[in-house]
This record gives C-alpha cells, structure tokens and sequence, in this order.
C-alpha cells in the first residue's frame, strides 16, 4: 500500500469523483492487495474473500460521490466499506476465519515433521485469533494482515488512534498469552511504531 503519497491518493480521488475511470483504477491497484488481505483474514474461503474484496470496491465507486474527506483518509474510509462487507458477510454466513486461507501452507519439499509442527503452529494461530473479540480480530487484522497504520485502522473502525493502539496492544497481549510467546508480541508492535505508523 506504501509508495503512493497521500496527495496523490487525494487527486485520484478528486478525479475518480468526477468521473474519471483511470484514476478509479489506480486507486483500485493501490488499495485492492490490502482490501483483499484484510478479507481474507476475517472470512473461511478463499472464493468468499476474493467476491467480497470486488464487492468493496464496487461499493466503493457507488458511494464515491458522496464521499468527503473531513479528516478521514480515504484508505479509512474505504476499509470501513471493507469492515462493513465483512460483518455483512459473517452475520449472514455465521463463520470465522480460516487460518489456511491466510497463511501459505507448510513447503511441499518440507518434511513430514515441518508440516506437522507447521500445521499445529497454525492451528494454535486460528485458535489464539478465535479467542479474541470481534473488535480486537478487527485491529490486528487491518494493522497486520492490511497493513494499514493505526490512524487508517482507527478511520476504518470509526474510532479514535488511540483507542484503536489500546485495543491492538490487548489483542497482541492476549496472543501473546495465548501462544505463550512473551516478549515476541512486544518486539513486533515496537518496531511497528518505531516505523511511525
């Protein structure tokens, strides 16, 4: 999601309001791989993740008219579109994420003995993020799996940064808890605001 400044992202959006189907298509390849990331961490198939991360963006270009920025950064906005297709999507299907469809498989080439010790590390994975609140499987899936920073992630929720840093930092720690790997969740959520996001 990185490399386009926020500036450029305004202009395509300007233009993209006024019509303009290129400018539509270059926020579409700026934010498709995080929109599809981000689903697909929060729904059970892969069919499913890829239909509801079109349906975002179809969504997207309905509402854009109406769309104003008023602090919200449109990557918020559009991972609120995001969020709302997905709770859409679990209450009509009542399901939860399958770890599979975000996580590679173990390597063919792997051994019987990495596959099996790769399997129950993911097992445990979708257990610890099953054991979270919907609230906090949000957050960690829109800082991690979307990469986004934690005012994108705080416009997506319709929350303030702060709060959304507090409800990440509960949800690391009860994974951390969980998977009990101490101080693993701390490293990795310090070099996350060393990088300022």
């Amino acid at each position: 999601m990185r490399g386009t400044d926020d500036a450029a992202i305004e202009g395509f959006v300007t233009a993209a309001k006024a019509g303009d189907a290129e400018a539509f298509g270059r926020l579409f390849d700026h934010y498709h791989e995080a929109v599809h990331r981000y689903v697909a961490s929060r729904v059970r198939r892969p069919s499913d993740a890829e239909d509801l991360a079109q349906l975002v963006f179809v969504k997207a270009l309905e509402a854009l008219p109406r769309y104003e920025q008023r602090g919200v950064p449109f990557g918020g906005w559009l991972f609120r579109l995001a969020r709302n297709v997905v709770i859409d999507h679990i209450r009509t299907h009542r399901e939860h994420v399958d770890l599979d469809a975000l996580l590679e498989r173990p390597a063919e080439a792997a051994g019987p003995e990495e596959q099996a010790l790769a399997r129950r590390e993911m097992d445990a994975v979708a257990a610890a993020l099953a054991d979270l609140t919907d609230e906090q499987r949000d957050a960690i899936s829109l800082r991690f799996f979307a990469g986004l920073s934690a005012r994108e992630a705080a416009a997506a929720m319709g929350k303030q940064e702060g709060t959304v840093r507090g409800i990440q930092f509960r949800a690391i720690a009860a994974l951390r808890r969980r998977l009990g790997t101490p101080g693993a969740a701390d490293a990795a959520m310090t070099a996350e605001d060393d990088r300022g996001r």
